[in-house]
C-alpha cells in the first residue's frame, strides 16, 4: 500500500538509502532535515550536513523540508545531559534524541503534514501481528542500534519504519554506490545524536564548574588526579592521570566515585557485582518483560542472562557495575522488549 513517508535525511549515507528504498517501494516520499540545537563554541557543522541531504533529494526528486527542532533538542537531550552529568549520573543522550526529538516532535511534525510514517536510517526493524508492534535488532549485529530506541511506545512504532534494518552495512554502501547517492563515500557519524563527536570534558565545562581532584586506590591512597569526578563512569579506563611511582603500569578502571568529595577510585580489575539487583526509572515497556530476559547495559556491549520483577532486574551472573542514568534494555531473542533508567 502507498504510503507518504516523511524520511528525516541527516545527510548521512544510511538515511540516504533508507530514502532511496521507500522510494523504490512505490511511496511518496519527502526528505526532511531535522534542524538541532548547536552551541556556539562549536564547530557549525549542520549547514554542511543539511547540504548533503538536500542533494541527496534533488537526485532521489523527492521534495525537502527543514524542521526546526532546536528548542526540543536544547531542552529535552543538551539540557538533560547537563543536569544528569551535574547529578553524577551517565546520560544517555543518543536514547532522549530517538524518543524527544526523531520519534518525538520530528514524528508529531509528520503527522499534522498529512504523513502516514516517519522513517530513519536506524539499524532496527519493526513487525506487526495479533499482539501489536514488535521491535527487533538490526540483522547487522556489528550496527545494531535498538538499544537506543527501547523508549518506543506502539503507537510511535505504528507510525515508523526502519527501511535498512533488514540491511547489512556494506549492502548499504553498495546500493548508495549503485544508484549514484551523493553520499556513498561519506563517512559515518560518531559521537553524540547530531553533536557529533563531542569532548565532553570541553563541553561540560561551560555549563558546570569542573575541579581537579584526586584518584584514589582501593585503600583510599591517592595515585593520581582527575578533570572532574562527575565526568566518570564505572569501567571507564582514561581520562585520568596516574602519579604514582611504578615498576609496570597496568590499566586503571574507575570502580567508584564520590561527586561530594570530587574523587574517583580506580582499580586494576574492572568491578563486577555478583547477583546485582538494579533498580530502574522511567520505564517503558514495548512488549510485556516480567521474567526471564537477556539484558544489556551499553550499547555493543555484553548481554546478561535476568530475570524482571516490576521495575527490578535480578542479574544471574557477575555483571559490570551499573552506571546510574545509562539505559538497562531488555531483550528476549532479537526482540527488544523495552527498558529503564538505572538508579
Amino acid at each position: 500500500m502507498k504510503k507518504r513517508i516523511f524520511v528525516g535525511l541527516s545527510g548521512g549515507v544510511d538515511s540516504s538509502v533508507a530514502a532511496h528504498t521507500l522510494l523504490k517501494e512505490g511511496h511518496d516520499v519527502v526528505g526532511v532535515f531535522i534542524k538541532t540545537w548547536q552551541p556556539d563554541f562549536l564547530e557549525c557543522t549542520w549547514k554542511e550536513e543539511r547540504l548533503d541531504a538536500m542533494r541527496v533529494a534533488a537526485h532521489l526528486g523527492i521534495p525537502f523540508l527543514t524542521f526546526d527542532a532546536v528548542d526540543a533538542y536544547k531542552r529535552d537531550v543538551a539540557d538533560y545531559m547537563i543536569k544528569e552529568y551535574a547529578a553524577g549520573r551517565t546520560p544517555n543522550p543518543d536514547v532522549m534524541c530517538n524518543q524527544h526529538v526523531k520519534f518525538g516532535v520530528f514524528l508529531q511534525f509528520a503527522k499534522e503534514q498529512g504523513a502516514d510514517a516517519v522513517a530513519t536510517g536506524h539499524y532496527a526493524r519493526v513487525t506487526h501481528d495479533e499482539e501489536g508492534y514488535h521491535l527487533l535488532r538490526g540483522v547487522d549485529a556489528n550496527k545494531d542500534q535498538s538499544y537506543f530506541l527501547w523508549t518506543l511506545t506502539q503507537e510511535q512504532l505504528a507510525h515508523t519504519l526502519f527501511p535498512i534494518g533488514d540491511m547489512p552495512k556494506e549492502e548499504v554502501r553498495k546500493v548508495a554506490e549503485r544508484v549514484g547517492l551523493p553520499t556513498a563515500q561519506k563517512k559515518d557519524s560518531q559521537g553524540i545524536c547530531f553533536l557529533g563527536a563531542v569532548d565532553m570534558e570541553e563541553f561540560l565545562g561551560h555549563y558546570i564548574d569542573l575541579k581537579e581532584g584526586a584518584v584514589l586506590n582501593e585503600k583510599g591512597e591517592e595515585v593520581g588526579r582527575h578533570n572532574g569526578a562527575l565526568l566518570y563512569t564505572y569501567g571507564q579506563r582514561h581520562g585520568f592521570e596516574i602519579t604514582e611511582k611504578t615498576t609496570h603500569r597496568l590499566p586503571h578502571f574507575v570502580v567508584d566515585k564520590d561527586i561530594e568529595k570530587n574523587t574517583i577510585t580506580v582499580s586494576e580489575v574492572p568491578k563486577e557485582v555478583r547477583d546485582a539487583v538494579v533498580s530502574l526509572d522511567a520505564v517503558n515497556e514495548i512488549q510485556p518483560f516480567e521474567g526471564e530476559v537477556v539484558a544489556q547495559l551499553r550499547y555493543r556491549g555484553e548481554r546478561f542472562s535476568a530475570t524482571v520483577q516490576g521495575t527490578a532486574v535480578q542479574f544471574a551472573e557477575d555483571v559490570p557495575k551499573p552506571s546510574a542514568g545509562q539505559s538497562c534494555v531488555l531483550y528476549k531473542g532479537e526482540e527488544c522488549l523495552g527498558g529503564g533508567i538505572m538508579l
